[in-house]
């Protein structure tokens, strides 16, 4: 299937995702949410007072508890690949450019977990391939640099233009930030030559539209849920086929889909920085008018069509598909949760039932969680483990 016959059966998906909340899973009681607490505190307990050996195995721990998920090989599969995936990631990354920072690397991360979930999910080992990590380091450098507001519009299209005739061929880097993401996108071709694997190709140029449309975006207000879902479901699509280089239809059915819940997510989460910057998405709009709860129930609905689309999959084992199902569901609740403001108080009663752990936990904890993170710890974790790597 073609990118554009992709988005227009996803947006086909979305105007049918109507009604009110669908089956979100088990509910919980308040004593029920206390006693998670209870567990979830005494994890970040452990935290504090843990030794950088063992914080990635509490951070994976906290996860399950948080997602209410007893599963050993869930639990094996965020400490040990997904952090094996975050050192590769960050060993490569200092190799490429020794200036390059923690956040980014974090960043980076972010999308080389999907991809390596997807790779699982498609059948394939997960772990950081030379495609998948240039792609995923693609994110700080060429993404951030288009949303710099020191950067003038201008010098963005010149860089966007540029950018989209490198990743259509062969082209001399003209200055540092040319040059790496230059040699990222050889280390792609390396991996999957442009001959055999077109469909590579025709993905980075399809994510690079979107991105072109979304710089357009900050300057005025366009279709918001035709770009939405085209940069969503072209960022995670391209993933897949980094991931592969070749795909089925089913996988290129559902990769687009989620990557367009992903998306979704993302723009509520981001609320708040979102209407502070003036960027326009589906629920910064929908903010400015009203409550959000028909857009987040329209939103759930539509998780339903994309987990359904997870079935398709026959290689991807059981426990993946239960945490992605679980994922998906609770990231949209957690992020309705942290702006009560914008919902009614009926309709966040009810979201609530459905989370493992009350909002006004989460809130509090994420404060806590973030303020560790920013505390310099997470630069010294990756410093120690690689160290350690080397030493081993």
């Amino acid at each position: 299937m073609d990118h554009s016959a992709l988005l227009e059966e996803w947006l086909s998906n979305w105007r049918r995702s109507t009604g009110g909340l669908p089956p979100l899973g088990r509910t919980y009681t308040v004593h029920e949410q206390a006693e998670r607490e209870i567990a979830v505190d005494r994890t970040l307990d452990n935290l504090e007072a843990a030794s950088l050996d063992s914080i990635v195995a509490t951070f994976a721990r906290l996860a399950c508890v948080a997602l209410d998920i007893e599963d050993h090989q869930t639990e094996s599969l965020l400490r040990e690949d997904f952090w094996t995936v975050a050192l590769d990631l960050a060993s490569q990354a200092r190799r490429l450019d020794n200036s390059v920072s923690t956040s980014d690397i974090l960043q980076a991360c972010r999308n080389a977990w999907t991809a390596c979930g997807l790779e699982a999910l498609l059948g394939e080992p997960p772990r950081l391939t030379p495609p998948v990590f240039a792609y995923s380091m693609l994110y700080p450098y060429s993404d951030n640099y288009l949303d710099n507001p020191n950067i003038s519009y201008e010098a963005k299209l010149r860089f966007s233009a540029r950018f989209r005739l490198r990743l259509s061929g062969d082209l001399a880097p003209l200055e540092p930030l040319e040059n790496i993401v230059w040699q990222l996108v050889s280390l792609i071709e390396g991996h999957w030559p442009r001959q055999t694997y077109p469909a590579v190709y025709d993905a980075l140029l399809a994510i690079h539209d979107a991105q072109e449309k979304s710089l357009e975006q900050q300057r005025r207000a366009s279709d918001i849920l035709r770009l939405s879902f085209a940069k969503g479901g072209a960022s995670v699509l391209a993933d897949a086929y980094l991931a592969k280089g070749s795909l089925l239809e089913a996988e290129q059915r559902f990769a687009f889909g989620w990557g367009v819940l992903l998306q979704l997510g993302d723009d509520l989460q981001d609320l708040a920085s979102d209407r502070e910057r003036g960027s326009h998405t589906l629920f910064s709009t929908a903010a400015a008018k009203g409550t959000l709860d028909d857009l987040t129930t329209q939103t759930l609905r539509f998780a339903g069509a994309v987990i359904e689309s997870l079935e398709a999959l026959p290689k991807g084992a059981e426990h993946l598909k239960e945490l992605l199902r679980k994922n998906s569901i609770s990231l949209l609740i957690a992020a309705a949760g942290e702006y009560s403001n914008f919902y009614s108080t009926d309709y966040l009663h009810e979201l609530e039932r459905y989370s493992p752990l009350r909002f006004s936990f989460l809130k509090s904890r994420k404060q806590r969680v973030a303020h560790w993170l920013e505390d310099g710890r997470m630069d010294q974790l990756l410093c120690y483990s690689l160290s350690r790597r080397s030493a081993g």
